[in-house]
């Protein structure tokens, strides 16, 4: 009886977490239109989106527990955070995706964000009961422009990203393990 309340409790938090991604996700698309507008103060016209996705974070869920996987998530959300302007939008897109927008940069600057994005999250250690585990990530990057909807500028950034991914996959000694380093 404990298990299966336990398992209630955890579907009606999972379920409050896809609701407010569902949210963010909205505000998200409506700052993006907004961003297509010339009227808009906030920039001046130039603006990206970067997506992330977490590098073999099934393996931390996988080894170590939905609990480690969610102090990995909590502090994934800390350092992009940290690491973004006042102005810029930070929403987590369920699962192990992230989605940024970005105002006021060129495209370069955007994918030098994202590459400082890609090396903070693969430093980061998460500390555990068992020790730390770490966790790896991929961006990628969508300029946004008045000619496309906020969900094809989403899908061009996510097309972007699962393209680094593989690169970096297929890149000469490329090798992740989630396992657990020195504590």
């Amino acid at each position: 009886m404990l298990a299966s309340r336990e398992v209630e409790s955890r579907m009606r938090t999972l379920e409050s977490e896809l609701a407010a991604a569902h949210a963010r996700i909205r505000h998200l698309e409506s700052l993006i239109e907004a961003g297509d507008r010339a009227s808009n103060p906030l920039h001046d016209g130039s603006a990206a989106v970067v997506f992330i996705d977490l590098d073999h974070f099934k393996c931390i869920n996988d080894q170590f527990g939905h609990l480690a996987g969610d102090a990995a998530l909590q502090a994934v959300s800390e350092i992009i955070v940290r690491s973004c302007r006042n102005s810029d939008v930070v929403a987590r897109f369920g699962g192990d995706e992230f989605a940024i927008l970005l105002w006021n940069l060129t495209e370069q600057d955007a994918r030098a964000k994202a590459r400082s994005f890609e090396r903070s999250i693969g430093s980061l250690r998460i500390r555990l009961a068992a020790g730390s585990v770490s966790v790896g990530a991929s961006a990628g990057v969508a300029m946004l422009c008045a000619s496309e909807s906020p969900s094809q500028t989403l899908t061009r950034a996510d097309a972007d990203m699962y393209f680094r991914k593989m690169t970096k996959k297929s890149a000469p000694g490329y090798e992740f393990a989630a396992l657990p380093a020195a504590s």
